[in-house]
């Protein structure tokens, strides 16, 4: 056999190869994909309701929250830069309460993202930061992970037990704690917690009865 049929047939095998390895890996991936997709779903479904169930005890609801969503859109006043979800709880098919997803962006770094539920007669069952970037050692006193400031200032709050002129922190003349040198963290989360019990107010009736719902 001439050089040149030689180098041609080594061509076919090797490219044969690369094809069945190719193959191969295909499947092998796609076997992977579906053995492990319903255990990754399920994960990320416990990891979600864990962190629901942070703000809201589950007594307070019989209903599935993940499945029990309402779609809002960015913006409004709960500054979210993309559009979220509510997560709406019922106890024994009534609303018993919802949790909103909300930005504070005037934080002493940037943006403080908030986990907020709100029962259904007003009141704050509980707050969460979810991610922020505030001063370690300072402004990260708000995260539930370095003390107790936001179980403190929220837990049981409402707009009716506290007027709106006194959601401030008390440096600013209102009702709330802050750590003296770190003023602008909890004045941020304050002042986004007052606009989310707002936005409740404001849309109750429309969340616990529609199927989509802006942020205006």
């Amino acid at each position: 056999m001439s050089e040149p049929q030689n180098i041609w047939k080594h061509a076919i095998s090797t490219a044969g190869v690369m094809i069945a390895f190719s193959v191969l890996g295909t499947i092998v991936l796609a076997y992977v994909f579906l053995t492990t997709k319903a255990p990754i779903a399920e994960a990320e479904r416990e990891a979600k309701l864990k962190l629901l169930e942070q703000v809201l005890p589950a007594s307070l609801h019989d209903n599935d929250l993940l499945k029990d969503t309402l779609p809002i859109a960015a913006g409004g006043e709960l500054n979210n830069r993309e559009a979220t979800l509510a997560y709406r709880a019922r106890l024994q098919g009534k609303p018993s309460a919802v949790i909103l997803e909300t930005i504070a962006p005037d934080g002493y770094s940037g943006d403080i993202k908030l986990l907020i539920a709100v029962k259904a007669d007003g009141e704050i069952a509980g707050v969460r930061v979810l991610a922020h970037r505030e001063t370690p050692g300072l402004g990260d006193y708000i995260d539930i992970a370095h003390g107790d400031w936001i179980k403190k200032n929220f837990d049981g709050q409402s707009l009716a037990k506290t007027v709106d002129d006194q959601w401030k922190v008390k440096k600013d003349g209102g009702s709330f704690d802050y750590m003296a040198g770190a003023t602008i963290t909890p004045r941020a989360v304050v002042k986004a917690t007052h606009k989310a019990l707002q936005y409740y107010a404001a849309h109750q009736q429309e969340i616990f009865a529609s199927s989509e719902l802006g942020a205006n």
